[in-house]
């Protein structure tokens, strides 16, 4: 039941950002269909990463039963999963408050989010 609560999320986050994206480009007069068409892959293709990282976990977690090795199995494929997971999560909610302050000028407090997101990400 995880795997599916994290793909779903992905899929919120990556839809939320392209709509976002779109509403950015239609009110800075750069709507494009290359851009449309790039940024809808990019966000398939983080769709299937994630997959691919639960499937990965799935997987891992089924070796370690195989090999008497459950419990680290377990915790590595989890970690893998969840790594995954956090920085799709936090690239995509970076992207999100950015395509906002370009749409919203006035929205000071997203720009403020967006330079510490950065800063920490940049720091790791």
């Amino acid at each position: 039941m995880q795997y599916i609560i994290m793909i779903i999320i992905i899929i919120g986050l990556a839809a939320a950002d392209y709509i976002t994206g779109l509403i950015k480009a239609y009110c800075t007069n750069s709507l494009a269909s290359s851009k449309m068409r790039r940024g809808g892959l990019n966000k398939l293709g983080e769709i299937v990463v994630m997959t691919s990282a639960c499937g990965l976990d799935i997987g891992i977690c089924a070796l370690g039963k195989y090999y008497q090795a459950a419990e680290l199995s377990d915790i590595a494929g989890t970690v893998a999963a969840v790594l995954v997971f956090g920085y799709i999560t936090i690239m995509e909610i970076v992207s999100i408050f950015e395509n906002y302050a370009e749409i919203n000028p006035e929205a000071q407090w997203a720009l403020k989010i967006i330079k510490r997101l950065k800063n920490h990400r940049e720091d790791n």
